[in-house]
């Protein structure tokens, strides 16, 4: 099955304005989400600078400040995509958030955009901690902001699975998902960018709600494998959290179209990064 995803319209509440040619820097252009929103916003007339430690030339490093004065000299608008999931999470997306800030607030930047995870305040576990720390930061902070928040990328949740059949066997917690291709939350990141200064949070959900079981028969159908899938109890206020589908929503402002199992039709015909 093939599905061009950017084919695929999107529904969603109200319509676009779009400024042209503003110079909009883009915070971990270089990363899964980032690279499409960069391509997105050059796509639409924008001058989009790319920002990473390995950026071919606006090299930055959120975790020292480095490199980002020069960065977003004459920017409008900066998006924030960064990410790290790792033990020191919040050096980059709190600490370096702060950093963040206080350059594009010397830049004289109009409009910080920030990604984030639906339902992140939610789930009582380090990375969702974290970035609803970041969202803290960004409303307290000087530069007027929007929030763009998403529920987990089909590619995420592709990737995880992947991983954990490596040894033959997936656990499997009971979870409520609502994954969303990554394509789609490019866009509507960009639409947030162009739009200016919401103050508040714009939610991108997928189009179907349905358990981590029920994805993983999917993508194991999809994909051949013949990993084994192990139910695991996940306790606590984690699981509850997961359970009671916390990082799901009824009432996105924007709700994606393409579905985990025709997006995984997509990437089996090698088109999707």
């Amino acid at each position: 099955m093939y599905v061009n995803v950017q084919s695929i319209r999107m529904s969603h509440r109200g319509g676009v304005r779009r400024p042209w040619d503003m110079k909009i820097a883009i915070a971990g252009g270089t990363g899964t989400l980032g690279r499409q929103v960069a391509d997105e916003l050059q796509a639409r007339g924008h001058e989009v600078r790319v920002l990473s430690r390995g950026a071919p030339r606006y090299r930055v490093d959120l975790t020292t400040g480095a490199g980002l004065d020069k960065a977003l000299e004459d920017c409008e608008v900066v998006v924030d995509a960064s990410n790290n999931s790792s033990k020191t999470a919040a050096t980059t997306l709190v600490e370096g958030t702060g950093r963040l800030l206080a350059a594009e607030q010397s830049a004289g930047v109009a409009h910080h955009v920030c990604v984030s995870v639906v339902g992140c305040e939610l789930v009582p576990a380090g990375y969702f901690r974290v970035k609803a720390e970041q969202e803290d930061v960004v409303r307290r902070g000087p530069v007027p902001f929007s929030v763009v928040r998403a529920t987990q990328f089909h590619e995420y949740v592709a990737a995880t699975l992947g991983a954990l059949a490596r040894w033959r066997a997936v656990p499997v917690p009971r979870a409520l998902v609502q994954p969303v291709a990554s394509a789609e939350v490019a866009r509507t990141v960009a639409d947030a960018a162009e739009r200016g200064p919401r103050g508040g949070r714009v939610e991108i959900a997928g189009p179907e709600m349905a358990s981590l079981a029920d994805m993983a028969r999917t993508w194991r159908r999809a994909t051949g494998t013949r990993a084994a899938l192990v139910p695991v109890p996940l306790p606590g206020g984690l699981g509850r959290a997961l359970r009671g589908g916390a990082l799901t929503t009824d009432h996105a402002d924007v709700r994606g179209a393409v579905t985990f199992e025709a997006w995984l039709g997509y990437g089996k015909n090698g088109e999707h990064g």
